[in-house]
């Protein structure tokens, strides 16, 4: 996949199947539409496109903290697995937030993107306040001489399938409903870094950590039953995701996995974490010893949780 970021100045030469999103989580929404355009590129031989913006419009517009599902990281390898073939991850600035909506098809999805086909879904905005939809596309593509595909929403029981609904969800801690909806796991990808070692030296339970940036939401702090992607193999794994309050210090909050079964050394090595089932919230222990023996029943649970789904 080729990606594209940090510059307005590109071009795409072959003609393209274009979509534009956030395309946060890659939820089953997001997928129906993906396939979709997997399905236009091999009936017609052009090359695949999704058009986003390298951070959330929200955040620049509101001025405030917005959390994403998919980091921009997770966003293109997320793609690159679907194969598409480019990623245009567009400069957000103010002068993009005024641009009208007849520019932006014009001057972004026809000239730079090249586009031929545009997917899209029913409740697409683009432009300036969001003034381009999908009626604005249906004017335009005589005019600019491309194909209009809508794809209608994905359901959940009468409820468009949304990232806010998967928000919600893993708030919640229903991490099995939130991967219901994505279609998959949800994952943290992350560097193993360095911890502070009370998982092997004290505890006797080594584990990787992985501190995910503040833009990813997580789901509430609490211990996972997870299945951990390591250097092409996966492995099953139980993750706590918090700030340990019973280690003395002020923790970041991290993501700590122990891996059943791996035998080497993964520091510095790049590793997705996919959260499968909730076991328990996090909570702050009398001590040590008592941490200890609450791991190794977790451990338990989740090497029974895990041997039950093969």
């Amino acid at each position: 996949m080729k990606y594209i970021t940090g510059t307005r100045e590109f071009h795409i030469e072959e003609p393209a199947i274009v979509t534009l999103g956030k395309f946060d989580g890659r939820h089953r929404g997001h997928q129906k539409l993906l396939k979709k355009m997997g399905e236009i590129k091999k009936e017609t031989g052009y090359v695949s496109a999704v058009f986003t913006f390298d951070m959330s419009p929200a955040v620049f517009v509101e001025g405030s903290p917005q959390t994403v599902i998919t980091t921009n990281l997770e966003r293109k390898n997320n793609l690159e697995k679907v194969g598409i073939d480019y990623l245009v991850e567009y400069p957000f600035t103010r002068e993009t937030t005024h641009m009208s909506p007849e520019d932006f098809v014009k001057i972004i999805l026809i000239n730079q993107m090249n586009a031929k086909v545009i997917v899209v879904g029913t409740d697409c905005s683009f432009g300036y306040k969001g003034a381009g939809n999908v009626d604005k596309l249906m004017q335009w593509k005589e005019k600019y001489g491309y194909e209009l595909v809508v794809i209608h929403k994905e359901q959940d029981k009468n409820r468009d399938i949304s990232s806010t609904y998967v928000r919600e969800q893993l708030d919640l801690g229903n991490i099995e409903k939130a991967n219901e909806l994505l279609g998959e796991p949800y994952a943290i990808h992350g560097t193993v870094v360095h911890g502070n070692h009370i998982g092997g030296a004290i505890l006797g339970f080594p584990t990787a950590n992985i501190l995910p940036p503040p833009e990813k939401h997580l789901p509430v702090f609490g211990v996972y039953v997870s299945r951990v992607y390591v250097d092409g193999t996966y492995y099953g794994g139980v993750t706590n995701i918090g700030k340990k309050p019973t280690v003395t210090g002020n923790s970041p909050v991290g993501v700590e996995t122990f891996i059943y079964g791996i035998n080497k050394d993964i520091y510095g090595k790049n590793i997705e974490v996919q959260l499968l089932h909730f076991i328990r919230p996090e909570r702050k222990f009398d001590g040590l010893e008592q941490l200890k023996l609450q791991i190794g029943k977790d451990r338990e649970y989740a090497r029974d949780y895990l041997a039950a789904l093969k």
